[in-house]
């Protein structure tokens, strides 16, 4: 088999593999699959994700330096009201 041949190759994993490399529960992991985030595959009676899915999904999921001012700025608020009371 020849290098092309190799990189070709499929490599799948079962939905507890998935769940195992992305740090989340079966569950969730069919939560993503059932809203789209994640294609799988039936075969059979099983259920099959593609290795290189699953890490496109973890790539995308990084968290971008900045993004979650939305998140900071209820404690920012809180803290300057706590600031103002003294």
């Amino acid at each position: 088999m020849s290098t092309t041949e190799q990189n070709d190759e499929i490599v799948w994993m079962t939905t507890q593999e998935a769940a195992r490399r992305m740090g989340v529960t079966p569950r969730t992991l069919y939560r993503f699959i059932d809203e789209g985030g994640i294609p799988a595959y039936k075969m059979g009676r099983v259920f099959r994700v593609q290795k290189a899915d699953v890490d496109a999904y973890i790539a995308n999921a990084l968290i971008e330096p900045g993004s979650l001012g939305h998140l900071l700025a209820e404690r920012k608020s809180a803290s300057a009201s706590t600031a103002d009371d003294t």
